[in-house]
């Protein structure tokens, strides 16, 4: 029976060719008069692939490895234009028209510059993160953010109209970020954004790129990119992965955060009795009655095929829980449940908002809104991440 479990999952997911190098031609015009834009900035979203157009408005993307990539195209006085594009066997040809960009009023706000500083300190610890990696990144422009600080909703909110550039003296890589949003949420513990990103590797001697080369590997075993590319090449045990199902519930009697922190706020001058009652409830575990199931799923139970080519996707039926076996974890996760019988591996817990999570071949989500990730996952920050196109040995 096994046997032809295994002969069905070949047939259904067969071994992915050795990657190949494709190219991404076209052609940057204005939308209203067809004239062609020059120095246009053209990249693959979140990889290593950039250029700028001629003066004739055409640009090349050379050596694409295979995949699905977000397309983006910035000018000077024009809006973004972004399109989906399917990196495969054949050249990719297409034309962006980019339309004039309408002046509209942002919201100014004036803050002495210790707010300001203390405003970017947190952004930069929620963006670009406090790790060992997230350390040793150098924000070259931190003044280009725009940051607005809401004290009553605890929020922090950011965005810039140029790129953010971040060079990253842990990975090698000067990444540049154009934010279009950031709200990280104090009360809520939780943090979205959006915007494109391009990285360009930094110039080194042979010694500090064999200690990037190292970094760069650590960083990637046992991520989320290195989880989801397992999966689809049906390696998941012998990358170090275990996937088991996962389920819980929230705990009644703890009140959610929002009104956690409201009571406590109120409560901070006095009655004291009170103001011990709501940390205690906040101390409380998020979740009750958590249940994993020990045997981890086969790569055949939860991956799928999707009608485009170089698409998957993963189902679970509850939460997944994820386990790398090859790392220990440093971090204290309270909320995260953990066997007493199972070593202190990394373990990550993922919510998904849709049936199913959709993924590339680059091991890069590309549902919307993607999954939430508890654990070890939920740490990866700016510092620690990496091109959709990397390979371990790059």
């Amino acid at each position: 029976m096994r046997f032809y479990w295994f002969l069905l999952f070949c047939f259904l997911f067969p071994a992915v060719a050795l990657a190949q190098s494709n190219t991404i031609t076209g052609k940057v015009v204005r939308a209203d008069t067809k004239a062609p834009v020059a120095n246009a900035s053209v990249f693959l979203n979140n990889a290593t692939y950039g250029t700028s157009t001629a003066e004739d408005g055409t640009f090349t993307l050379s050596g694409v490895k295979p995949g699905q990539y977000t397309l983006v195209v910035t000018g000077v006085g024009y809006e973004e234009y972004t399109t989906t594009v399917q990196a495969g066997k054949d050249p990719v040809k297409l034309n962006a028209e980019l339309t004039q960009k309408v002046l509209m009023l942002r919201e100014v706000v004036i803050s002495s510059n210790a707010d300001w500083k203390k405003n970017y300190e947190l952004f930069r610890k929620e963006f670009v993160g406090n790790t060992e990696n997230g350390k040793e990144c150098k924000v070259t422009n931190p003044h280009i953010l725009n940051l607005i600080y809401h004290r009553g909703k605890q929020q922090l909110e950011a965005s810039g109209d140029e790129f953010l550039v971040v060079e990253n003296l842990a990975l090698g890589y000067r990444t540049k970020f154009l934010l279009k949003s950031f709200l990280f949420d104090a009360i809520e513990h939780t943090i979205s954004y959006s915007g494109s990103a391009l990285f360009e590797n930094l110039t080194g001697s042979a010694e500090q790129k064999k200690i990037w080369k190292k970094k760069r590997e650590d960083a990637y075993y046992g991520s989320a990119q290195h989880f989801y590319r397992s999966l689809y090449k049906g390696t998941l045990k012998q990358e170090g992965f275990e996937a088991h199902d996962f389920t819980r519930y929230l705990n009644p009697e703890r009140p959610e955060e929002a009104v956690l922190a409201q009571r406590i706020k109120k409560y901070r001058d006095g009655p004291r009795d009170s103001l011990v009652k709501y940390y205690k409830l906040s101390n409380m575990t998020k979740w009750f009655h958590e249940n994993l199931v020990k045997t981890p799923f086969q790569e055949m139970e939860i991956l799928r095929k999707t009608p485009q080519d170089g698409i998957f996707a993963v189902a679970f039926p509850h939460f997944l829980y994820v386990v790398y076996t090859k790392r220990e974890e440093t971090t204290e996760f309270k909320d995260v449940y953990h066997p007493l019988d199972m070593p202190n591996y990394e373990t990550s817990v993922l919510t998904k908002y849709s049936n199913f999570i959709a993924f590339d071949m680059n091991g890069i989500v590309v549902s919307s809104p993607g999954p939430l990730y508890e654990g070890s996952w939920s740490k990866a920050k700016l510092g620690d991440l990496l091109p959709v196109d990397y390979e371990p040995g790059d």
